[in-house]
């Protein structure tokens, strides 16, 4: 099959085609591609940001309550 019996140009978009045998529509657009990817890469970061603060946070919120627990234990023995 050629390029253009594998291929149809969507009406309406230059960058858009779809694909004769499975029916996908293709974005052509390089740009727009690599523009997401950097995004999803962006977001992705992001949400790894936030695991590690809430781990952090955890963290000290369990040494917070350490600390509080020897501090009822000294308070007890006087």
């Amino acid at each position: 099959m050629d390029e253009q019996q594998k291929y149809l140009q969507v009406e309406g978009s230059t960058d858009l085609v779809r694909e004769t045998g499975s029916k996908a529509i293709i974005n052509r657009n390089k740009g727009a591609y690599d523009l997401a990817i950097k995004r999803a890469n962006s977001a992705q970061e992001q949400r790894d940001e936030i695991r590690e603060g809430t781990r952090e946070i955890n963290i000290l919120k369990c040494e917070m309550h350490e600390i509080k627990n020897l501090l009822k234990e000294l308070v007890g023995k006087t």
